[in-house]
């Protein structure tokens, strides 16, 4: 098993000038390992798990990462995690350090399963990761969520994809 490695993405394929096209083909059922794996985490506001500020904290990360060559093709990955009702935690996979951000790393194994349909479905998505986690076995840990694209290019590609990865 390969360690901090991604499933390749095709990110010149970007039918809205936008986000790219997700093809969930090698996402779904894996065991990804995170040994030490960098990452810049923000925070956003929400208002009962609907985001607030979302666009101008990834645009202000997203450009910074750019600024900083902390982008990677290769390794392109934003993982989401509800604090509360009121904040989301965001961790964009990075080669380095990023100024002026808050970094970090993630160490676990992550069992990932592809969903399709609307965002107000997360929380059947969760119930459905962590009952994963333990058909194995295990005892889920964080579950965190990669969407893969952005509300306005779901709806212009017709497909919503949304990555679960459940720590065991």
């Amino acid at each position: 098993m390969q360690i901090n490695v991604l499933p390749h993405q095709d990110l010149s394929d970007r039918p809205t000038g936008c986000c790219a096209r997700f093809d969930p083909e090698g996402w779904n059922g894996l065991v990804l390992r995170f040994r030490e794996k960098p990452f810049l985490r923000a925070e956003t506001r929400s208002a009962m798990y609907m985001p607030l500020d979302m666009a101008r904290v990834f645009a202000r990360v997203l450009g910074r990462i750019e600024a900083s060559c902390g982008f990677d093709p290769d390794d392109t990955l934003v993982l989401s995690h509800d604090l509360s009702p009121w904040r989301a935690e965001h961790f964009f996979a990075v080669k380095g350090d990023v100024e002026g951000e808050e970094m970090t790393t993630m160490t676990g194994d992550f069992i990932t399963k592809v969903f399709e349909g609307p965002y107000r479905q997360v929380g059947s998505w969760r119930t459905e990761m962590e009952a994963l986690v333990r058909d194995r076995g295990k005892v889920p840990g964080r579950i965190y969520f990669y969407y893969t694209t952005c509300p306005a290019c779901a709806k212009a590609m017709g497909r919503n994809y949304v990555v679960g990865l459940a720590e065991v």
